[in-house]
């Protein structure tokens, strides 16, 4: 029998600036100072008229604790696809199951830093549309909230002065490239 994934110690796989897996390392080791480039993926869902998921990361989280963000985010497993580690990360993180994703950002790149700690990963960014209210897990999330897509937007667009400004600073730089997406106007419901 194979243990699934949350049953074991969590990797995150390392990267060189191509791109390429060169190495794993634990996912508790991984967030420091010098945080090596390592993969990810990063997820906005949509419910069609308008409004965005959020979340709040849970207050015991490494990186980031308790600062808003889009839906949700992780860490691809070493072999796991990356449409295959936002499925479950959408599942372990809000109990959402059953949502069609697109690659939206496939070469999504970015590093930013909170209080000594360095995220620095691709982390390519999917978008799908979401019909069910999410059932948070507590180890990851705080809390969640429908927010309006546009309020959002124009805080990404550095247009306004609101709390999205203190929302993630990769969910910020993520929704200034999907604001020039092709299909963001009908998953936003702005269509």
């Amino acid at each position: 029998m194979t243990s699934s994934p949350s049953t074991l110690t969590e990797h995150v796989v390392l990267l060189d600036i191509d791109g390429n897996a060169i190495g794993t390392m634990d996912k508790n080791s991984v967030h420091t100072a010098n945080t090596p480039l390592h993969s990810a993926v990063s997820i906005f869902l949509f419910d069609g008229k308008g409004n965005m998921l959020t979340q709040q990361r849970a207050l015991s989280k490494k990186t980031w604790p308790g600062i808003w963000s889009n839906a949700c985010c992780g860490h691809p497993a070493s072999g796991e696809s990356h449409l295959e580690a936002a499925k479950r990360r959408i599942e372990q993180e809000l109990g959402l199951s059953g949502i069609e994703l697109i690659n939206a950002l496939p070469n999504f790149q970015y590093r930013a830093e909170l209080d000594g700690i360095v995220e620095n990963e691709i982390c390519p960014v999917f978008i799908g549309h979401c019909a069910n209210e999410p059932t948070p897990n507590p180890v990851e999330v705080a809390a969640t909230e429908w927010v309006p897509w546009q309020a959002f937007a124009d805080s990404c667009r550095g247009l306004t002065q609101t709390r999205f400004d203190s929302f993630s600073p990769w969910s910020h730089l993520e929704g200034q490239l999907l604001l020039e997406h092709p299909l963001i106007d009908q998953f936003t419901g702005t269509a």
